[in-house]
């Protein structure tokens, strides 16, 4: 990334000794990584961003070109040709009589009816 070579690395190091000291080296290394994730979190969301809107630019360019072939084609073959018999919607189906049929199967009773005349338990 920053294209640092060992003897650059090392001069590095030694300067950070001198000035911060052993003691809090390690306490500024860490707080060094810490401003580095964060660095890195928002460039992965710049990225993903970027990326996005990319995609939707390219989702744009797609659709323009798809619509413009598609009117191309629907001029070339039309739908619907004049002397072609259209279809009509069919009439509405025959109104069913209201009258019931009961008078043809007898009435049953019902499982829970008071007239029922089966006969009774013996001892109940």
């Amino acid at each position: 990334m920053f294209d640092l070579s060992i003897s650059e690395i090392a001069i590095i190091v030694i300067i950070a000794i001198v000035v911060i000291g052993p003691k809090e080296l390690p306490r500024a290394l860490a707080t060094a990584g810490r401003w580095m994730a964060k660095a890195r979190g928002v460039m992965g969301n710049f990225r993903t961003g970027f990326d996005a809107m990319v995609r939707e630019a390219e989702l744009q360019e797609m659709e323009k070109k798809w619509a413009s072939e598609n009117e191309r084609i629907m001029l070339e073959h039309p739908t619907v040709e004049a002397d072609e018999p259209q279809m009509e919607p069919l009439d509405d189906p025959p109104a069913a009589d209201k009258k019931s049929d009961s008078g043809d199967q007898p009435d049953l009773p019902l499982s829970g009816d008071s007239n029922d005349s089966s006969p009774e338990k013996p001892g109940a």
